[in-house]
């Protein structure tokens, strides 16, 4: 047997064969000159599917995609994204930091384990780092240590993080801090703060780091000059970018076409054109005539202020200086004009474009056909369109939209549908702005036959009629004098099907709004005998018109329809029904109400607000604070009404205080804020009100002891009560208690001891609310003695 060849040893992998293992540190190794890389990171993944059809959303600027805000990465995600960029000792710094997560004696040891730290590793430190309390402590205890100065690097790094964490103002103390520690600022370091002042648009801290800056007796060069009224400018602090330009002109510096132009703009912006045209004067005298494109910023800025007269001015003064002005100077200022209804002037310029042979845009021409038709001169406009046309543009859904509204403004409903037909052949996928029009006129003329041969049209293409018939009805309704007219075409769509609830409901605001509030209800009867079932909105609309109505009841059902659905009213439903159930005194669900609203609604009506302030002033039973709090609400601007009166009525009922309640109620009457009448009517409610809460209160004492079965046992007619009236009963429940107890037994003591517990508390009620409530006096006391001395 031939000998078999010994297997083949491996190698030991050392380093100089390339093979060491890669780690989290190094995840590339590169070895010797026969090394292969070996890598942690993974090959990209393949694509699963190369032939992805190309879809033009994902490309857009503007789709819902590309504007989503991508996944944020956790801490620790962050800490070692940005650790893979650090030198070791301060990756060690920074993960001493995130581990101890405050200033200390842990982290001070870590730090005191390192020979040095130099300014430059603290500046790498403090460049990553986020909390300022820690940086601060680290920055000073770098300070401290033996022979070390910080330099400009490591200043600028703690400007920067005390900026990054919002601490803006301890960043402008960065220079005195350098100053104190013998390091005098740089024109560099004010620069930091200025740049980081603009960003954040901090004109007044800008101006303050300029004024600090002259202190130290730097002065800033042209450019730095530049930057701050820039700066100042933009953040609408005019004035002091005038004041700094004055500075500007006394240190002997020569302005450039920037420093012009950057004052120019903002005086341009603040309508200031007498200053304008002085600095373009200057800048002729000073051979920094303007070139077109800083004519071209002047009118933007005018332009977007509205301001045309000036505009013109400055468009003058281009022609003056002889600068030819490029499309985007035309396009601007006749977008502008026909905007302004000056449309003739603006054809005037697009005239000379034309002359000029200039490529003018389709905007400029929808800009023009726009304002035609704003002047109902569409046949201009139509002879732009071919003129648009023969340029060969395509004119878009826009340009269509506003030439059918026009034609079917001077009655030439006919070419207008031909229009609509060539936006449907053309594919632009017209909308219900295309077809509003067309649809208006057709209920104009009762035109009933096209109207719908319309909607049938819209439904082939895809439109979504009941949603688009909403917006229509919502228009017709803009004007008053069409109410009737879209309540006819209502009816009229209403028998072929064409109904929603969110037309019965605009229908009804429309009604409610012109005062005819039956007739709303009378619709909200249809949707409710329909196969509709009404909204939260439809109720809430509905709870207004029944409380105008006085049909308070129905409007609590709606509410709770409302509820039932997990809905919640609007807030004009909850002021309505608040004011509704006060106008019939009941306070209490007023009052619920209230709370309900302030408790689910973002931001709740005013006095609701001011309602439950007042509740809570009279816990104090002091009539002052109640005047105090209804002085601050007038302050707002909001006018006590009846759910402010109804919470004082409640506040000052539950604490005992009505001499209290009369007394704001005076003080209202004597600043001429409420009414004699009114104040009569007031404390009527007080009284009943206070009576109502005495009587809920003996009711609930009853039903506490459980008494009323053995009441009824004794004789007594008087429960169960549903609806009590408070007179009735206080004045007669004492009477049946003694019944009562004149003819329980021995073994009824325990119960007879409570019912006389009842009788001295209603003594008591009587004798203390005796004067307000106008009740007789207490009967039987003598008779209670000798019961008493019976029964023991």
């Amino acid at each position: 047997m031939p000998p078999q060849p010994q297997p083949h040893k491996p190698h030991k992998f050392y380093f100089f064969y390339g093979h060491r293992k890669p780690s989290q540190n190094r995840p590339t190794v590169h070895g010797g000159l026969f090394s292969n890389r070996k890598t942690l990171n993974p090959k990209p993944p393949s694509l699963e599917n190369p032939n992805t059809p190309f879809n033009l959303q994902n490309w857009d600027p503007d789709s819902p995609k590309s504007l989503a805000i991508p996944p944020s990465k956790t801490p620790c995600e962050r800490f070692f994204a940005i650790a893979k960029n650090l030198s070791p000792i301060a990756r060690y710094i920074c993960d001493s930091f995130r581990k101890h997560r405050n200033w200390g004696p842990p982290v001070v040891a870590d730090l005191n384990k390192l020979r040095r730290v130099t300014p430059v590793l603290v500046a790498e430190v403090l460049k990553v780092q986020t909390d300022p309390v820690i940086c601060s402590k680290f920055f000073h205890w770098a300070g401290k240590q033996k022979g070390y100065h910080h330099n400009f690097a490591s200043y600028n790094a703690f400007a920067y993080c005390l900026n990054r964490s919002n601490q803006f103002r301890a960043a402008d103390q960065v220079p005195d801090l350098m100053n104190m520690q013998g390091k005098p600022p740089s024109e560099k370091q004010f620069e930091i703060l200025i740049r980081m002042h603009i960003d954040a648009k901090r004109g007044l801290r800008l101006y303050y780091v300029y004024e600090k800056m002259k202190k130290f007796g730097i002065k800033p060069r042209v450019f730095l000059y530049n930057r701050i009224m820039d700066g100042l400018v933009k953040t609408g602090h005019l004035d002091l970018a005038l004041s700094v330009y004055e500075d500007f002109k006394e240190d002997g510096l020569l302005e450039e076409s920037v420093s012009y132009m950057i004052l120019v703009k903002g005086l341009c912006k603040a309508g200031r054109i007498d200053e304008v045209l002085e600095l373009l004067d200057r800048m002729r005298s000073n051979l920094c005539k303007p070139d077109v494109f800083a004519y071209t910023a002047m009118v933007k800025v005018l332009v977007a202020e509205g301001n045309l007269d000036d505009c013109l001015k400055v468009w003058k003064e281009m022609r003056k200086d002889k600068v030819q002005p490029d499309v985007m100077a035309y396009a601007t200022l006749v977008a502008a004009l026909c905007k302004g209804n000056r449309v003739d002037e603006g054809f005037k310029l697009f005239k000379e474009m034309k002359e000029k042979k200039y490529l003018i845009d389709r905007a400029i021409y929808g800009s023009l056909i726009h304002g035609f038709v704003a002047n109902e001169r569409v046949g201009s406009a139509c002879d732009l369109l071919k003129d648009l046309i023969d340029s060969g543009y395509r004119a878009d859904l826009a340009i269509y939209n506003s030439l059918i509204e026009g034609m079917c403004n001077v009655k030439q409903v006919d070419k207008a549908y031909k229009l609509f037909q060539v936006t449907v052949h053309e594919s632009l996928e017209p909308n219900f702005m295309t077809v509003k029009p067309l649809l208006v006129y057709y209920a104009e003329m009762k035109r009933m036959d096209d109207f719908c041969s319309l909607l049938g049209k819209m439904q082939k293409l895809g439109f979504s009629v009941i949603d688009d018939l909403s917006k229509f009805f919502s228009v017709m309704i803009e004007k008053e004098e069409r109410i009737k007219l879209a309540l006819e075409v209502f009816e009229h769509l209403k028998a072929k099907g064409y109904c929603s609830v969110s037309i019965f409901r605009i229908l009804m605001e429309a009604l409610h709004r012109t005062g005819e509030v039956k007739k709303a209800l009378s619709l909200f009867d249809d949707i409710k005998n329909s196969n509709f079932k009404p909204d939260s909105f439809t109720y809430s609309n509905a709870i207004i018109c029944f409380v105008e109505v006085g049909d308070v009841q129905e409007a609590c059902a709606c509410y709770n329809k409302i509820i039932e659905m997990s809905q919640l009213p609007s807030i004009a439903a909850y002021r309505s029904l608040a004011k509704g159930l006060c106008k019939i005194e009941e306070i209490d669900a007023a009052i619920m109400l209230v709370r309900d609203c302030l408790a689910n609604v973002t931001n709740g009506p005013m006095e609701f607000k001011y309602a439950l302030t007042i509740l809570h002033a009279c816990k104090s039973g002091n009539a002052e604070k109640v005047i105090d709090v209804l002085n601050e609400m007038m302050q707002e601007g909001c006018s006590p009404d009846e759910v402010i009166y109804s919470a004082l009525i409640s506040g000052m009922c539950k604490h005992g205080a009505i001499e209290e309640a009369r007394k704001v109620f005076s003080n209202m009457r004597e600043r001429k804020l409420l009414t004699e009448a009114n104040m009569i009517v007031y404390d009527e409610i007080l009284i009943e009100h206070i009576k109502k809460k005495t009587a809920d209160l003996v009711l609930s004492g009853l039903k506490f002891f459980g008494l009323e079965s053995k009441l009824r046992a004794k004789g007594s007619t008087l429960l169960p009560i549903k609806n009590p009236n408070p007179d009735f009963l206080l004045a007669n429940l004492e009477q049946c208690l003694l019944s009562a107890l004149m003819k329980a037994t021995d073994a009824e003591s325990k119960t007879c001891g409570v019912c006389r517990m009842i009788i001295v508390g209603l003594s008591k009620i009587k004798d203390n609310f005796e004067p307000f409530l106008g009740l007789p006096a207490v009967q039987g006391s003598n008779q209670l003695s000798s019961n008493h001395r019976r029964l023991n």
